[in-house]
C-alpha cells in the first residue's frame, strides 16, 4: 500500500520546511551561510532486482548541504567589524577549543582581548621583529590583546632633515671662517682638522663668530621635538650659516658650503669625533658643514672629526645630550641626504624623526592583508600580529556547531592555516561585516513548493484511505 510512501513525502516535505524556515529565520545572520535539503529516491530490492514493473519506496533526506557562496560586504562604523573577501574563515578560540566562523563582529572584552559575541578570542600570528622588520610566525596561533595602558615611549635615534638652503644668497653675505678680520686669503688645499686660518667647520673663527641669540651671525633657523627614553619632548634646533671654501677660493668664493650647528633645549650638540651617535665632541670643537653639488644637490655632509672618511657621506652622528630629568643620553644621527641648495627661498620640506612620547590607546586598525595595529595618542602605531585565516578541502563537510561557529570534521578535510591574500586564501575588510546569504524571495518560493509537496503527499494517504476503506466494505 502507499501509506509509507506517502509518509516518507511527507517527512522529506516537512524537513525541507524546516530548512527553508531555518534560512529566513537567519537571513540576517552576520556570515550565515544558507542551507538546502536534497531527496533521493527510494528503492526496496537491490539494484540488480529492479525490474521495469518495480515501482519506488519512497524518497528520503540523505544531506542538507551548506552552500558557501560569498555574501554581500555591508560597512559599518566599527573598527574591529571584520568581512572576509574570498575564501577562508576566521579562527576563534575559548577553553572549550578551537573553531572557525564567517561571522566577523568582534569586539573587546574588559581584559582587551578581541572576541566575538560568544566569546571566543579572535586568533592571530604572532610578530615577530628582527631590527627595523617586522614578520610573523605562522607555526603559532595567540590572542589578539590591545593594551589600554600608557604606551612606553620610543627615544629619538635618528632624524631626516629635508630643507631648501637659498642659492641665491650673495658672496658679500657669506662668512668669513678667518680668524683674522681681514679679507679671506686664497688657501691652497682645505685647512687641517686642527684648526687655523680658513678652517670652514670652526664657526667661532673669523670676524663674525656664530651667535645663536643674533640672527646676524646665521642665515636659517629650524627647529623639531626630539624625545628622550622617559618620553620627556626636547627642542632641538638646527642654524645654517653659509660660508666660504677657503680651499678652493680666488674671489669670489665658491658657493657650495654650509655650516651646520646643533643645540638641544639651548645646549651646544657637536658632532661625534667617533662617527659613532654618543661618541666624545672633537677636541677642537670643530662642527658640521654639509657640501653640495652643482646642481643643488646634496654632496657631502662633513664634519672635523672625521674630515678623510669615505665619501661621499649624507648623514652625521652627534656626541649625546644628557636631559635633567633622569632619562638616558639622546644619541642622534641626522640624515642629510634630501637637504638641497636650490636657487629658491629657504624652505622646510621634511622633519621627521623616529621617537615618540607616551601615548593612550586610541583606536584598531586591520589591513586587507590581516596585519592588526593598535594606535596611540602618540602617533604611535604597534603591530600586534596578522589575523589567521583557514580553510578546508571541503567547507560543506564542516559540522555547524551553533553561534554561526563550525568544528573540523573527516570529511571536510585537515585545517590549512594562511596568511590573508595567500593561496586561496581571501583577504580582510575592516569596519564590514559579510551578510547572510538567504534571499528571502527565493525562500518563501521554496516555503510553497514545500507545502505543496506535503499536501500533495497527505492527498495520497488520503486517496489510499479510500482505497482501503473500499476494500473493506466488500462483502
Amino acid at each position: 500500500m502507499p501509506f509509507r510512501i506517502a509518509l516518507s513525502g511527507l517527512h522529506s516535505s516537512s524537513t525541507d520546511l524546516k530548512v527553508t524556515g531555518n534560512n529566513i529565520a537567519n537571513s540576517a545572520t552576520t556570515g550565515f551561510k544558507r542551507s538546502r535539503a536534497e531527496f533521493v529516491d527510494v528503492y526496496a530490492a537491490a539494484y540488480g532486482a529492479i525490474t521495469s514493473v518495480t515501482n519506488g519506496s519512497g524518497v528520503r533526506t540523505p544531506n542538507i548541504r551548506q552552500m558557501f557562496a560569498q555574501g554581500n560586504i555591508e560597512y559599518t562604523d566599527n573598527s574591529t567589524d571584520l568581512a572576509i573577501t574570498g575564501q577562508g574563515f576566521f579562527v576563534v578560540e575559548d577553553t572549550k577549543g578551537r573553531y572557525l566562523t564567517r561571522n566577523g563582529t568582534f569586539g573587546l572584552d574588559r581584559d582587551g582581548n578581541v572576541v566575538n559575541s560568544t566569546g571566543q578570542t579572535l586568533q592571530v600570528f604572532p610578530p615577530v621583529t628582527v631590527g627595523t622588520q617586522t614578520t610573523f610566525n605562522t607555526g603559532s596561533l595567540v590572542d589578539v590583546q590591545l593594551n589600554n595602558t600608557i604606551g612606553a615611549p620610543v627615544a629619538t635615534t635618528r632624524a631626516d632633515i629635508n630643507v631648501n638652503l637659498d642659492a641665491n644668497i650673495l658672496p658679500t653675505s657669506f662668512f668669513n671662517t678667518n680668524a683674522s678680520a681681514m679679507p679671506t686669503p686664497a688657501v691652497p688645499a682645505m685647512p687641517p682638522a686642527s684648526g687655523g686660518v680658513g678652517n670652514v667647520y670652526d664657526h667661532t673663527a673669523g670676524p663674525i663668530p656664530f651667535n645663536r641669540t643674533d640672527p646676524t651671525t646665521f642665515h636659517h633657523v629650524t627647529a623639531t621635538t626630539v624625545y628622550d627614553s622617559l618620553g620627556g619632548d626636547h627642542v632641538a634646533q638646527m642654524y645654517f650659516r653659509k660660508v666660504d671654501n677657503d680651499s678652493l677660493a680666488t674671489p669670489p668664493a665658491v658657493n657650495d658650503l654650509w655650516q651646520v650647528i646643533s643645540y638641544i633645549d639651548g645646549v651646544e650638540v657637536p658632532p661625534s669625533s667617533t662617527g659613532v651617535a654618543g661618541g666624545p665632541p672633537p677636541a677642537n670643537g670643530q662642527g658640521v658643514v654639509l657640501e653640495f653639488n652643482s646642481d643643488g644637490t646634496m654632496a657631502n655632509a662633513m664634519y672635523d672629526g672625521i674630515a678623510a672618511a669615505a665619501l661621499p657621506n649624507t648623514e652625521i652622528a652627534f656626541s649625546s645630550f644628557t636631559p635633567n630629568t633622569g632619562a638616558n643620553p639622546i644619541d642622534i644621527t641626522i640624515e642629510f641626504a634630501r637637504t638641497t641648495q636650490y636657487g629658491d627661498d629657504f624652505a622646510v620640506n621634511l622633519l621627521s624623526q623616529d621617537g615618540f612620547t607616551t601615548g593612550r590607546l586610541t583606536g584598531f586598525d586591520v589591513e586587507e592583508n590581516g596585519t592588526v595595529f593598535a594606535r596611540y595618542t602618540n602617533g604611535n602605531a604597534e603591530v600586534l600580529g596578522m589575523v589567521a585565516l583557514a580553510n578546508v578541502a571541503n567547507p560543506e563537510g564542516l559540522r555547524q556547531r551553533g553561534d554561526s561557529l563550525w568544528v573540523e570534521t573527516f570529511d571536510a578535510g585537515d585545517t590549512v592555516l594562511g596568511e590573508p591574500g595567500t593561496a586561496s586564501l581571501g583577504l580582510i575588510q575592516a569596519g564590514a561585516l559579510e551578510s547572510s546569504t538567504v534571499e528571502i524571495a527565493d525562500e518563501l518560493v521554496n516555503m510553497i513548493v514545500s507545502q505543496r509537496n506535503y499536501q500533495a503527499n497527505a492527498q495520497v494517504i488520503t486517496t489510499a484511505d479510500q482505497l482501503t476503506q473500499t476494500l473493506l466494505n466488500i462483502r
